[in-house]
């Protein structure tokens, strides 16, 4: 076929070439990238603000940590029509349209005035941020210079710094109003929307159309299956330490910010220098385990002694370099763990990590009311049962680290930027 061919071309061509840099990449990939940190800042944006919604709004911890979980639940759910979506509007298209939706309610929920409505308009915002996330990991894998690996650091990265600036935003925003958070969100994205319509070129149509089954099917795989039972159940010990710490902690907006801009701020440091050093040398699956090991022992620490600030804050900012390995390294296991499309693989395993840990930050707030050690005791043991899930797939997943990471094809990387930046 002409696409194997062109492939091969390029890859004989390139192969005694030495690896472009990370940092020399097409300016569409860094306008994703871009984006991508406001997108993330949305999940930590509101740390800060959750005890004094509760105190303003009189609502209860779980009441207010329900503000994670509409989010997180439409947005696995919306993640099964992500790539419906974008095979029928192009890539553009999808991540302008979930742009221009987290404008909408990001600025609908500072205009709230019950715990109901920040809660409601908190679900609309996963909606688009489901459009974006999965289009733009896509986006990025199939663009940037030096294959899969390094596009997922760059994902990554963008993923800690936005969700290390999250908290500090909403720190000093929320120290004016609780409002100001949300607003200052609306406001962010209304700019990446721009800087994605100006530096985005517009792609040709998809060739073929994604069906929404696609993701389901893909979930049949075993190796994809696997990764995205062990996010699930991690993804509950993180979503335990991000939406129920603040409230054992105690503290005023300024410092909750700071801490998590530490948490946010490790978490970056280890996707983009530790992850890829300590899977060279010991390997994707080794490395996943122990980073789920160390930070279900972290959660055992804050559960043990949730009474001391000072362990909890050592705690969050620990985990930030435990997570940040293994965000990086399961999520490049994603993208080869089944023989499908980078944006179906996607699409499946962020449905079945969302939906599931959605339950996190209730479950952790309602806890929480009768027993403050119990949220991060369960946490610990659902990342430990991750490590089990894990290893029951090595079999299946044993090519991981056989696995020489390329573009699937040319045609990929087109369909997504047309050309590099020349």
């Amino acid at each position: 076929m002409a696409v194997s061919t062109t492939t091969a071309t390029v890859t004989n061509s390139t192969s005694s070439e030495a690896p472009p840099s990370l940092l020399h990449q097409p300016k569409s990939v860094w306008a994703v990238a871009f984006a991508s940190v406001i997108a993330f800042m949305g999940i930590g944006l509101v740390d800060p603000i959750l005890k004094p919604i509760g105190e303003q709004l009189d609502a209860t911890p779980s009441q207010v940590s329900l503000l994670f979980t509409s989010y997180m639940l439409v947005t696995g759910v919306a993640m099964l029509i992500t790539g419906v979506v974008s095979s029928r509007i192009g890539a553009k298209r999808t991540l302008l349209t979930g742009l221009a939706v987290i404008v909408v309610f990001a600025a609908l929920a500072g205009s709230s005035g019950t715990i109901g409505q920040i809660v409601g308009f908190r679900a609309g915002w996963g909606l688009g941020n489901a459009l974006f996330i999965a289009t733009a990991l896509a986006a990025i894998v199939g663009a940037a210079s030096g294959g899969v690996a390094r596009a997922i650091i760059l994902y990554e990265a963008a993923l800690g710094i936005g969700i290390a600036v999250g908290p500090l935003v909403g720190g000093v925003l929320g120290n004016i109003s609780w409002r100001a958070p949300f607003f200052g969100v609306a406001a962010l994205m209304a700019v990446a929307f721009i800087l994605i319509v100006v530096m985005l070129p517009s792609a040709p149509k998809p060739e073929h159309r994604t069906s929404i089954a696609a993701p389901f099917l893909a979930l049949r795989h075993r190796g994809l299956l696997t990764v995205a039972i062990t996010a699930l159940l991690y993804n509950y010990g993180f979503f335990t330490l991000l939406a129920y710490t603040p409230f054992p902690l105690d503290m005023g907006t300024y410092s909750i910010g700071f801490i998590f801009f530490g948490w946010g701020l490790a978490l970056a440091v280890a996707s983009v220098f530790l992850a890829p050093r300590l899977q060279r040398r010991f390997g994707t699956l080794p490395m996943m385990m122990l980073a789920l090991a160390l930070f279900a022992l972290d959660l055992a620490m804050m559960a043990a002694f949730t009474d001391n600030k000072t362990v909890l804050v050592v705690g969050v900012v620990l985990a930030g370099l435990f997570l940040g390995v293994n965000n990086t390294l399961i999520t490049e296991t994603v993208m080869i763990s089944a023989p499908v499309e980078r944006s179906t693989a996607s699409a499946a395993y962020s449905f079945v990590r969302f939906v599931g840990g959605a339950a996190a930050p209730w479950v952790a707030g309602k806890l929480g009311e009768s027993n403050i050690h119990m949220p991060f005791w369960v946490g610990a043991v659902c990342t430990a049962a991750a490590i089990i899930v894990l290893t029951t797939g090595r079999k299946v997943l044993a090519h991981v680290d056989e696995h020489d990471p390329e573009p699937h094809s040319v045609e990929e990387a087109l369909a997504v930027t047309v050309a590099d930046a020349d």
